[in-house]
């Protein structure tokens, strides 16, 4: 599979329409199979812990795996290792299906996580290093909006085709087997890395920490706040119904905000930007228990725009990683981004979980502060310590 470039000059608006749909795609699949197979192990006889400990696998597959996806496609080449992360996808989603063993399920999952990491890497490389310089805000936020659509369309697809028998697995395999035909189609406008990247996940984590810490706070946010704020609002006396709903307030304030973030990020630094939304994130996280004492109505409204401004963490920290490097190093800390977002994802509900143990009123304000106040403190050791190329 070729990974040349075109000359054509429609070429970069389609190939980064073509990067955006695949991974649309995949991650419709993915969000229909976390649930699924969470419920096949409950049907399994799996305790909860077990499914828990098992889901975890996910994290610690990007970690151990993603660091390597760059050097990989250095030297096989993007396309191929794309066209190969989703065979793979392909092959381990149909063994979850003809395969009930728990045990054996922890090898898949980690397979299947690391080939969804592999696929998210190389195509926001694709997407990043596609997009004009001037324009790249504007990209990253269409991309994270139609990813966000893409994450809530896997749950309700599951609702239509039902949890049981092979017809959820083939929804999910036809997703990703759509995706490589978008692939081949799309072959040779795929961006090439011309060598492996020179530094470590340490070495980005060191020269840009503002962006890779908004990977971390923001998977530590989102995981969390998805699987807290239910609890929070048990907590606050709402039922099963309405606690469930203020997910989808974050949800929804996430979607709508990506855009406008991204216009934003063009007209500005995106480094200022990211202080911005961690000095206003902070801001609303603590005001989180004094909506919540007002009313339903506040802290819905509240919570929209925290997930608003908590989208982006994700979106503007991967715009602020794309102005300072170019080329394979660009995929290099794709890679250290990922890595940075799986860890805030295995950090972020632990440490939530236990100020809420702590003070249930308010430890869910306080634990998603902390992650905050990070951004906060990444900025200024950078703008006082590090030299950011950083284009307004």
């Amino acid at each position: 599979m070729s990974s040349a470039p075109t000359q054509n000059a429609a070429a970069p608006i389609a190939s980064i329409a073509t990067a955006i749909a695949l991974i649309a795609l995949v991650g419709i699949g993915l969000s229909l199979s976390l649930p699924l197979l969470s419920l096949e192990m409950t049907r399994m006889g799996v305790s909860a812990g077990g499914i828990g400990l098992n889901t975890a696998i996910a994290g610690l597959a990007s970690i151990v795996l993603v660091p390597y996806i760059p050097s990989l496609a250095a030297r096989f080449g993007v396309g191929p290792m794309i066209f190969a992360a989703l065979l793979l996808t392909i092959v381990t989603l149909a063994l979850f299906y003809f395969v009930r063993d728990y045990w054996a399920w922890f090898a898949f999952r980690f397979i299947y996580s690391g080939c969804l990491g592999a696929l998210f890497v190389l195509s926001e490389y694709w997407i990043t290093t596609t997009a004009p310089a001037e324009k790249r805000g504007l990209v990253m936020g269409i991309y994270a909006t139609i990813l966000a659509l893409g994450f809530a369309t896997g749950p309700a697809l599951l609702a239509l085709v039902g949890s049981e028998g092979f017809a959820p697995y083939g929804a999910g395999i036809s997703l990703f087997a759509i995706s490589t035909g978008i692939l081949w189609f799309a072959r040779t406008n795929i961006p090439n890395l011309s060598r492996a990247p020179r530094h470590s996940t340490r070495r980005y984590l060191l020269a840009v920490p503002l962006a890779t810490l908004a990977g971390f706070a923001s998977g530590a946010v989102e995981v969390a706040g998805m699987s807290l704020l239910p609890v929070f609002g048990l907590l606050q006396g709402f039922d099963a119904s309405r606690a469930a709903l203020l997910v989808t307030a974050v949800q929804f304030g996430n979607v709508i905000s990506q855009i406008p973030l991204g216009l934003l990020s063009d007209r500005m630094s995106k480094a200022h930007l990211l202080a911005l939304i961690g000095a206003i994130g902070l801001l609303l996280t603590l005001a989180i228990p004094t909506a919540a004492d007002a009313g339903a109505i506040p802290l819905f409204a509240l919570l929209i725009a925290w997930g608003g401004v908590g989208g982006g963490l994700y979106t503007i920290g991967l715009a602020h990683l794309a102005a300072n490097y170019r080329g394979p190093e660009l995929a290099g800390g794709n890679a250290a981004f990922i890595v940075m977002f799986n860890l805030g994802l295995m950090a972020g509900p632990p440490l939530v979980g236990a100020t809420m143990d702590a003070s249930p009123a308010n430890g869910f304000a306080w634990g998603m502060a902390v992650f905050f106040a990070l951004i906060l403190g990444a900025w200024s050791y950078q703008t006082s310590t590090l030299r950011s190329d950083d284009p307004a």
